[in-house]
């Protein structure tokens, strides 16, 4: 007999938790994490601690952006389910990276790569899958502001670089107009190269380069090639390009083809002037070394080579700088950057992205600019990607630069309409962003409703931001990104939400007007909710019942004074003695429900079942009735008997 009792206790335990979670489940599906996770949390302390309450809670954190509880339940779910779905295990990892702690999440990155390795989200950046040539020419949806600088000349002028407020490029210029004919180099007919710097300053959030001159250095510029460099971050060591000069610097020193090949120096900052001027030691008169860049903690340098034991006619290579200012052994980059095409200018960002040029992969022809995150990902996990229009074009577009900071920076081209040569073009990348605004407003009277607390959720209903409405119910949200799904939702206590998915569009600055229409759950005196209904001849609250009672609950939270008093009606079908005992019993267990989620007994009044004694219309047991007109009679009232008009 024991047993049996045990058993129906359990079954009795285990149905109530059902309910708990199906209940909790509805509010998660409305995006009301905060009632969602108060009843998961309710669940888990009676025992529920299965794998769909375990990530449902971890969810409600992570939506709302709590990293550190999402953290918390996400790996409770991992760690005691083996089989966990995999999409857990992906934000488990979100948030270890998110608390810093890397070294288990590279761990759980290997369980996700092994439970789902073909998903792409595993790489640091996101994949751009190039279909055609069209996709590269297309600028459609890409918000990049770019212009020709004023700096630039009739000549060949690029490599902007900047260091220290001042910034420095390569040009092909010529003094006062100039031209010494013997002093010409041969292949473009144009001066060598030289280094120049100018004034870099910040006037009305546009970037000002002015007062150009020679780099300040009486060592870098010869007579013949100087350019592409990168200077380290304390601003006191320059790496440059030059022509492989002879030891008096007089002139340039051919091979046995009668090639001049390039080499990479480097200078120190003395006294505000680039001196001592250093060959470094893996160059060599049997092939190019030449467009040096750092790594942004300056302990590696990146440059092009076009020696024998490379991919194709010049390659990318890296060679480690040692403490006390040596420097290793160059080693190549591999064949998933490098082809057998020409690689060239690199540039390493602060984020670690690389940047390069290729006349290889599909490309708009000559020279197109790529970025790679082979600096911060495993081999397998290496992304190289086009950039694209407007930064690429027909011609040779390279020698890029940016600040991953302020998404400024400049680019080279010798596309059409340039000033010269070469041009250097500023360019700064822009988010497409909309405005979504709106009027919270009272859905009875259409008036505007204040103090609203309005969220814009992503199309997955985690939430970007909340913000509450003014006193004339207006709200807005700037920077809302370009086609992509959204949610907002508004809520306000003792009114029903609203909310509206939507859409933006592909066009930037767009302004988008979506009203927000609240109903009032007070009205005159007595809170208003929609119909609770019951199964056939049973008074047990149905998860969809308590999904309305909640407001209820809510309300009474919100005006602690507040008394009501119950009364559940049925229509006028069944005999009158069996609707008024069914009646009564439902509106005492609303009751008892009520009371169970934390509302004092002492503020209901009473909780009374009518029957059919108070129809409303008059559908008796006379007359013939539809079954909407027979609905009206069915109804639960819940009448505010003191404590809310004192307030």
């Amino acid at each position: 007999m024991k047993n049996k009792i045990f058993l129906i206790l359990g079954f009795i335990v285990c149905s109530f938790m059902n309910a708990q979670v199906k209940l909790a489940d509805n509010f998660f599906k409305d995006y009301a994490y905060k009632q969602a996770t108060e009843l998961y949390l309710e669940a888990i302390k009676k025992g529920d601690s299965s794998e769909h309450v375990l990530t449902r809670i971890g969810d409600c954190y992570y939506n709302n952006s709590n990293v550190k509880e999402a953290n918390v339940w996400y790996e409770k779910a991992v760690e005691k389910y083996n089989k966990v779905n995999p999409e857990y295990i992906y934000k488990y990892i979100q948030t270890l990276r998110s608390l810093n702690k890397y070294e288990e999440a590279h761990k759980w990155t290997e369980v996700f790569r092994e439970r789902k390795g073909n998903d792409n989200r595993i790489k640091e950046n996101e994949v751009f899958n190039i279909e055609n040539f069209k996709s590269l020419e297309n600028t459609d949806n890409v918000y990049i502001e770019f212009r020709n600088l004023d700096l630039n000349t009739p000549y060949s002028d690029f490599g902007g670089f900047e260091s220290d407020n001042l910034f420095y490029f390569a040009s092909t210029r010529v003094k006062d107009s100039i031209i010494d004919e013997d002093k010409l180099y041969q292949w473009n007919k144009e001066p060598f190269l030289n280094i120049y710097q100018a004034e870099l300053k910040v006037k009305n959030s546009q970037k000002v380069i002015s007062n150009v001159s020679q780099i300040q250095s009486e060592a870098i510029n010869s007579e013949f090639h100087e350019a592409s460099l990168t200077i380290t971050s304390d601003g006191q060591t320059l790496y440059f390009t030059r022509d492989n000069l002879n030891k008096k610097n007089s002139r340039a020193s051919y091979d046995r083809g009668g090639t001049s090949n390039l080499r990479i120096f480097k200078a120190k900052l003395i006294d505000g002037e680039w001196t001592n001027v250093e060959d470094l030691p893996f160059n060599s008169n049997a092939f190019s070394n030449g467009s040096p860049t750092l790594s942004p903690d300056n302990k590696t340098l990146f440059f092009v080579s076009d020696r024998e034991e490379g991919f194709g006619q010049t390659d990318i290579y890296k060679v480690a700088i040692n403490n006390d200012g040596t420097f290793g052994e160059p080693k190549n980059l591999g064949n998933i950057i490098n082809t057998e095409g020409r690689e060239n200018f690199p540039f390493v960002a602060k984020d670690s992205t690389l940047y390069f040029s290729s006349d290889a992969n599909i490309n708009l022809g000559l020279l197109d600019i790529f970025e790679t995150n082979i600096l911060k990902v495993k081999v397998k996990d290496i992304d190289v990607k086009n950039l694209g229009a407007p930064f690429n074009s027909g011609y040779d577009d390279f020698a890029f630069f940016i600040d991953s900071k302020t998404n400024t920076g400049y680019f080279s081209s010798n596309r059409l309409n340039g000033k010269g040569g070469d041009d250097i073009y500023a360019f700064e990348k822009l988010e497409c962003t909309q405005i979504i605004q709106g009027i919270t407003r009272n859905n009875i009277n259409k008036l505007p409703l204040s103090e609203v607390s309005v969220k814009l959720m992503d199309g997955t209903g985690k939430v970007i931001e909340t913000m509450t409405s003014n006193t004339n119910g207006e709200y807005e949200f700037n920077e809302v990104s370009c086609d992509k799904k959204y949610i907002v939702l508004a809520e306000k206590v003792t009114y029903r939400s609203d909310r509206r998915e939507f859409t933006t569009s592909v066009n930037n600055d767009e302004e988008t007007q979506i009203d927000l229409f609240l109903n009032p759950l007070i009205i005159e005196s007595e809170i208003v909710i929609n119909p609770i209904f019951f199964d056939f001849n049973k008074s047990t609250i149905r998860p969809d019942a308590a999904y309305e009672l909640e407001n209820i609950v809510a309300v009474m939270r919100e005006h602690n004074q507040m008394v009501i008093k119950i009364e559940s009606h049925t229509d006028s079908r069944g005999k009158d003695n069996y609707n008024m005992n069914l009646s009564d019993r439902r509106a005492k267990s609303t009751r008892d429900y009520l009371i169970s989620r934390g509302i004092n007994k002492d503020r209901i009044e009473s909780a009374i079942g009518y029957g059919e004694s108070q129809l409303i219309n008059e559908c008796d047991n006379n007359t013939k009735c539809t079954e909407a007109e027979h609905q009206k009679n069915r109804r639960s009232k819940f009448i505010i008997t003191m404590g809310y008009e004192l307030e």
